[in-house]
């Protein structure tokens, strides 16, 4: 127990007065004496075959089942050869957000079933769950005793009294940063960064903090390998700052990294944090003190687009200074998820001409444009909502083979890169938009949360030539590929080529550079000459199809539309 003391008594020096700091020293160490062997054992060190699947809980749903176990049915039956992970997204009592705005942290909601078919999936995949812990539902029971007044929880959500200065404060939204609310003392304005019903939790209260260490402590005990840290950006804040990244934050985080890595080791910590790439990477410190993971946020809107353009300059650029601070921190790697595409990450890698054609392109496919507003008042997209298979490929242009190409060649590039891949379910069986989805809840993000039946997803499953089977299979291929090749170290080595604009190349290897391995992407819809990086001394034979390639002797390789290679370079 003394192991993690002297560092979370530092960072909460960090944080709070000296006699606030011993309160909750002592708090979290009531905590964590309650804890004790109660941590679930994790699964062991990442690995090149890993890869995650992130979905709702009632994504796919069976009369009279459970959506949680009809769920794992699923992905037992039709996934078990892609994922060897899943994220659960929010399964507890919620208010809104399709989630988010979580009414009780401790509970799983009923219409989803309980935490034995939570706990169900620990038992053969790594299980990740959220931690939503910047706010929580204007109907839970916290918001209810706070404006009752109960002692307890009395300074449990952040107030605004007089008028301070507010005007350098980040937001994701165009709601009003501050709410009036009526409690047993009063009017009182909170802070709701995300929106009324999600109102923000002050960390300037220990009892906060205390409470959800021990929150995220029971996750543990339940079998959860990792959490991710929804919103974990906007955690502190000071009127006369952006309120976001503060100081304070990274001292949380610091604080939360300690204790779970003496508490409970193997288990990891992800940060959630939708910002420019620089502070994006933060995240990770000083690679054994803040998360085990960041969310790689740049690589979607980056790969999009690589893929509208076929130039995959920007793409090499980013990627050629992509690095992790150690050996014990790295990404998770996605293009789509239950949010949008968001853009305010590659501000500073793509110039804002860029930005406008990626606006433009969603428009044009269908999506919607979320914006939000600089401290000017100005209004920027800040997201795309948008399928991402509609994003690369028009839905009103059919799905021809080229669509189905160009979707799996963008995630061979996002699956090639160092750290572990992550798949959103409706990317994972090859889903299309949903503009009704929209339409009935009015919220832009319902366009990429459709939910399936059990049945009917079974049987377009079953359609050989059919897009979903086609896509699954592909990803499949690709895992098996990641997993029969040490070079895909998760930890390990990647290394941009210079094989022509139109091609995306990097060469990987793992730590101790045993083991390495060249992937090639065209990223054009045209054949590509591959050339460039001394080709020709590599190996022969795809790792994801076996075939073996036809290389000249001049070391050049032509691939099709769409079409990418990855072979072993090992020596």
């Amino acid at each position: 127990m003394a192991a993690w003391l002297s560092p979370v008594a530092r960072e909460l020096s960090q944080v709070y007065p000296q006699a606030l700091a011993d309160e909750a020293l002592a708090g979290l160490r009531a905590v964590a004496e309650r804890s004790a062997g109660r941590a679930a054992r994790a699964r062991g060190p990442l690995v090149p075959g890993d890869c995650l699947l992130s979905a709702y809980p009632d994504h796919v749903t069976a009369r009279g089942e459970a959506p949680l176990a009809t769920l794992r049915g699923v992905v037992d039956d039709q996934l078990s050869d892609l994922v060897t992970g899943v994220h659960l997204l929010p399964f507890y009592p919620w208010s809104s957000d399709d989630g988010f705005a979580v009414k009780d942290y401790r509970a799983v909601e009923g219409r989803y079933g309980t935490w034995p078919d939570v706990s169900a999936f620990a038992e053969r995949y790594r299980l990740m769950v959220d931690l939503v812990l910047n706010h929580a539902s204007a109907e839970s029971g916290w918001f209810r005793a706070f404006r009752e007044g109960a002692p307890a929880f009395r300074s449990r959500f952040l107030t605004v009294e007089g008028e301070p200065d507010l005007g350098a404060v980040v937001r994701p939204r165009t709601s009003p940063l501050l709410t009036e609310v009526e409690t047993a003392d009063g009017p009182r304005r909170v802070w709701t960064t995300f929106g009324p019903d999600q109102v923000d939790l002050n960390y300037g209260d220990p009892g906060t903090l205390i409470d959800m260490v021990d929150i995220l402590l029971g996750y543990v005990a339940r079998g959860a390998e990792m959490v991710r840290l929804d919103a974990v950006a906007f955690l502190w804040k000071e009127p006369g700052t952006s309120c976001v990244h503060r100081p304070q934050t990274h001292a949380i985080l610091r604080l939360l990294r300690a204790m779970i890595d003496a508490l409970a080791p193997g288990v990891r910590l992800v940060t959630e944090t939708n910002v420019p790439h620089a502070d994006n990477v933060a995240y990770l410190g000083a690679g054994d003190d803040e998360a085990h993971l960041v969310y790689n946020f740049a690589l979607p809107p980056l790969v999009l687009h690589t893929l509208e353009t076929g130039d995959a300059g920007a793409l090499s650029a980013w990627a050629g200074e992509l690095t992790a601070p150690s050996g014990q921190a790295t990404y998770l790697n996605f293009l789509a998820s239950h949010d949008g595409i968001g853009l305010n990450p590659v501000r500073g890698l793509l110039d804002e001409l860029a930005i406008a054609r990626l606006v433009a392109r969603c428009e044009a496919h269908g999506g919607r444009v979320s914006y939000r507003s600089d401290p000017g008042g100005r209004a920027l997209p800040y997201e795309l909502n948008i399928n991402y298979f509609d994003a690369l490929s028009a839905p009103g242009a059919g799905e021809p083979d080229e669509a189905v190409r160009r979707f799996l060649c963008a995630h061979a590039v996002a699956m090639a890169m160092v750290g572990v891949p992550l798949l959103y379910l409706p990317s994972a069986i090859g889903s299309r938009g949903w503009p009704a989805g929209v339409s009935r809840t009015g919220q832009a993000r319902a366009i990429n949360r459709e939910k399936l039946r059990r049945d009917e997803l079974l049987a377009e499953l079953a359609l050989t030539d059919g897009r979903r089977r086609r896509v699954r299979d592909g990803l499949s291929a690709l895992r098996a590929a990641r997993a029969a090749s040490a070079a895909f170290d998760p930890y390990g080595r990647q290394e941009v080529m210079d094989c022509g604009r139109g091609n995306f190349a990097i060469r990987r290897g793992n730590r101790d550079r045993t083991a390495a391995a060249v992937c090639v992407h065209n990223v054009t819809s045209s054949p590509l000459a591959v050339h460039g990086g001394g080709l020709g001394a590599f190996g022969k034979r795809d790792l994801v199809t076996g075939r073996r390639l036809e290389v000249r002797a001049d070391g050049r390789l032509t691939l099709g539309p769409f079409e990418y290679v990855w072979w072993s370079a090992d020596g």
